[in-house]
């Protein structure tokens, strides 16, 4: 297990590329199993989700080829749909929650799937009804195997159908469109998902020659197609690990900028920070935040205290919640900070308070900061990184403290954020990695 030794106090300075899209990546690598012709796929994050990924697909008989500077190409030509049956398989699948996007596609082109469930935080309830729901929907059938922990789907004659999805789920969304892509007939989903991630996965799905309109919108039709082709597709940079260099520049009083944002995709992230009294400047397609001694937070217009809340597309991405709620802790001000999505997202704010930031956890989904601004600093502590965004979340915390920090478990941190000690060293942090 590794851990992050971080001498905190020092404010960073430079530029900083966001990685590609990890959100994004789970989805697109999937989807190379659709077609048995070359995908390339341009900005593959380096992360160990991805790369877990990339493994599992390899191990199924997809051929991985690297080509150097985050770009891969896979083909899909020879596929052992046996290897679903191994034991090899059910512990590789089982170790990351993306492995259940790869039930589409092979529903699709296979008519039969096999996983078990799939690893990935523990933030709480993340359940799979949605994707199962659709899967039938389009008339497939599956059965739970108790015993194994396995589902089992037979799929041999998918035929489109409308459904209304009994929740927005990105990842449901995305399998049941790889699903739906070959088979017979007109799919009409309502209650989509419309993050950039299912945008970018239709535009992916339409240059192979799907035929998929209403992208963008919570209403997407699907014309069936007998077979998909190859294609190239480049990944958006990573939305969080944006957010996260804003909340980062303003804890430390740092002056930083981040490159390449394609901000036209960053919906109202920018807006929440500043609601926080960051200051930020677009130049370009690039985001400059300036050092800041002071950041103070908005109120309503009637004077009340502001409430930052996740939402579906377009509203703020529920990842981000916990880099927003560790950003409030050296305000001016007070946030109320209203995770909805998971109710165990916010446990970690423990370790927040152990630093000696003031926070009140009012319930599993609702958190009350009181920002110090600045006059009382955090103090380093050993913790533990709970999950990928609060493992990040106490990075930032840790760079802002006095004193020295550890965070242990930052495998969990590594899941999500590539070779994130080097870059931000490179900015002049002071994190040590070891083992």
């Amino acid at each position: 297990m590794a851990s992050f030794v971080i001498e905190g106090g020092s404010a960073l300075k430079g530029e900083i590329i966001p990685q590609g899209a990890k959100n994004e990546a789970l989805q697109i690598l999937c989807a190379v199993l659709l077609t048995p012709e070359t995908v390339k796929i341009n900005k593959v994050p380096d992360i160990r989700d991805v790369n877990k990924l990339i493994e599992l697909l390899a191990a199924m008989g997809v051929e991985v080829n690297f080509l150097g500077q985050e770009s891969y190409e896979f083909c899909a030509k020879n596929i052992d749909i046996d290897y679903l049956e191994t034991q090899e398989f059910r512990k590789k699948a089982s170790s990351l929650r993306g492995s259940i996007m790869i039930l589409g596609p092979l529903l699709a082109r296979f008519g039969k799937a096999k996983t078990s469930k799939p690893g990935g935080d523990k933030i709480g309830r993340r359940r799979l009804d949605t994707h199962f729901l659709g899967f039938q929907n389009l008339g497939a059938r599956f059965h739970y195997e108790a015993d194994s922990g396995m589902y089992q789907i037979d799929a041999s004659d998918l035929k489109g159908t409308y459904m209304l999805l009994d929740e927005a789920s990105v990842t449901g969304t995305a399998n049941i469109l790889m699903a739906a892509v070959l088979a017979k007939g007109k799919t009409t989903i309502y209650n989509a998902a419309c993050e950039p991630y299912i945008q970018q996965l239709c535009k992916m799905l339409n240059r192979m020659g799907a035929q998929i309109t209403g992208v963008g919108s919570n209403l997407l039709h699907i014309e069936g197609v007998t077979a998909l082709s190859g294609t190239e597709h480049t990944m958006l940079p990573d939305m969080i690990e944006i957010g996260s260099f804003i909340g980062m520049a303003a804890m430390t009083g740092s002056e930083i900028t981040i490159k390449d944002c394609r901000i036209d995709q960053l919906g109202m992230i920018p807006d929440t920070f500043r609601r926080l009294g960051i200051k930020l400047e677009f130049r370009g397609d690039d985001i400059y935040i300036p050092s800041q001694d002071h950041y103070e937070i908005e109120s309503f217009i009637d004077g009340s205290i502001m409430t930052i809340a996740d939402a579906i597309w377009p509203g703020l991405t529920p990842d981000l919640l916990s880099i927003v709620l560790v950003v409030a802790s050296q305000a001016k001000g007070t946030v109320l900070v209203h995770q909805k999505m998971f109710e165990s997202r916010l446990f970690f704010v423990d370790k927040l308070i152990d630093m000696g930031a003031q926070i009140i956890l009012c319930d599993p989904h609702r958190a009350t900061v009181i920002g110090l601004d600045r006059i009382q600093k955090l103090k380093g502590i050993r913790m533990t990184s709970p999950d990928i965004r609060a493992g990040q979340a106490l990075l930032i915390a840790a760079l802002s403290a006095e004193g020295t920090s550890i965070i242990d478990n930052v495998e969990q941190i590594d899941r999500g954020y590539q070779n994130i000690d080097s870059r931000l060293n490179a900015l002049g942090a002071n994190i040590q990695r070891t083992e």
